[in-house]
């Protein structure tokens, strides 16, 4: 198989790639041939780095990701980072960490001291800045080594998840995590309970007391005893879980905040507790919005939280493609809503509130959301800074419409959110 041309601009050679050209006819596969030089261990090291930093790999993909790159060549480097990334990449948010993952790993031979002298406060190359991501720190950090495994009658304690590291997760900030901490306050959040305000429901069935007579069955048990009407039945209306409007920010400043906060809102609604009565299933509409409106209402039905996850990142387009909120709630409008039961609805603006579009489209569809739902609550992932005031243009427009804004930066606030939702819902 023929190995495809370079680029006949000036070859930026990728870093630890072997200078030996592949032959282009024989028996010998080009994935073979890659193997006698270092490529394929360098591809390796930096899958397992990309799985340091959260991105789903298995070690299929790590040798197509080495096949990809002998057919492409080494002589080009963005030819190399294009072929790794529709290889290794598999979900939307993963592309930004991949990216800048990509040009630290192969920009030097000598990757180990080069980091290492990074990010060390200390070190004498401070010309390039730190990865900005956690995810990427974490990733290039150097592994420690495995501690022997101690005998069955030495008991120890596992120090994984002490009190104090415990207390430290519960006010530290989404977008600081590493990626391992990550993961475990998106397992964390999936815990924290959501009990929502009842309203009185539309539906009526047949009860001992009621506000209004059930004739049909009176009727009917009346003709059983000749016509004489022995016993009086009622409608009753049950209270049912207030609905809820969902829309989600994933633009790119919300990154971090809008997967953990799907996750919380798929298994806090799923089945939210209620004051004598158990769980009750919650009604709710759940919209990711960005430059366009996404519907991820179906993948909300899906009952795993993973598999919800999975099906939301593929249904989302725009992911990290800018904040366009006015024209996405002009669209909900002219498409969605009859999804919004009366004036009962509670609406959650997840979104810092850093809007692109223009104002008076904004203004309307704010205006419009406000005459359909029965509260605006915006969280706010912004208001984790001291001192914060909306005083950007779409800020200033979406607090000037909501009802209240909440802050959900971490797992406390999440904890607080149910509370002051119902403090809303009594005002």
């Amino acid at each position: 198989m023929n190995a495809a041309p370079a680029h006949p601009a000036t070859p930026q050679r990728v870093a630890g790639a072997t200078s030996r050209p592949l032959p282009t006819s024989g028996r010998r596969s080009p994935l073979g041939d890659a193997r006698h030089g270092k490529l394929a261990g360098n591809i390796a090291a930096f899958g397992r780095a990309l799985r340091r930093a959260g991105v789903t790999l298995d070690a299929a993909r790590i040798a197509l990701a080495t096949d990809a790159v002998c057919q492409v060549g080494v002589a080009n480097k963005a030819d190399v980072s294009a072929a790794l990334e529709a290889v290794l990449v598999s979900r939307e948010e993963d592309r930004a960490v991949f990216r800048e993952l990509f040009g630290l790993f192969f920009r030097d031979p000598e990757l180990g001291r080069k980091l290492l002298q990074q990010l060390s406060p200390d070190g004498p190359d401070r010309a390039n800045p730190p990865p900005e991501r956690p995810r990427v720190r974490q990733a290039l950090q150097p592994q420690r080594p495995t501690a022997p495994e101690k005998p069955e009658d030495d008991p120890d304690l596992d120090a994984a998840m002490t009190a104090s590291q415990l207390v430290r997760l519960q006010a530290a900030d989404f977008n600081q995590l590493t990626a391992g901490e990550y993961h475990l306050v998106e397992r964390l959040v999936r815990d924290i309970p959501l009990p929502l305000p009842c309203v009185p429901g539309r539906r009526t069935h047949p009860a001992e007391r009621g506000a209004h007579l059930h004739w049909g069955r009176t009727l009917r048990a009346a003709a059983r005893t000749g016509g004489n009407v022995m016993h009086l039945t009622h409608r009753h209306r049950d209270d049912t879980p207030l609905p809820l409007l969902v829309l989600v920010d994933v633009s790119g400043s919300m990154e971090r905040y809008a997967r953990l906060l799907l996750a919380f809102l798929h298994a806090a609604t799923a089945r939210a507790p209620q004051a004598g009565s158990g769980l009750r299933r919650v009604h709710r509409d759940v919209f990711a919005f960005g430059t366009e409106l996404t519907d991820l209402t179906p993948a909300f039905h899906l009952a795993d939280t993973d598999a919800m996850l999975r099906a939301a990142s593929t249904a989302i387009t725009d992911y990290a493609g800018g904040t366009r909120l006015g024209d996405c709630l002009a669209e909900l409008g002219r498409l969605h809503a009859r999804r919004l039961v009366g004036r009962r609805t509670l609406a959650l603006i997840v979104s810092d509130g850093l809007d692109t579009g223009e104002a008076d489209t904004l203004e309307n569809g704010l205006e419009w959301l406000g005459r359909h739902t029965r509260r605006i609550l915006w969280l706010n992932p912004l208001l984790r800074f001291d001192g914060y005031a909306p005083t950007a243009r779409g800020a200033a427009i979406l607090h000037r419409h909501a009802d209240a804004m909440l802050a959900v930066h971490n797992i406390s606030r999440l904890q607080q959110l149910a509370g002051a939702i119902a403090t809303l819902m009594k005002q």
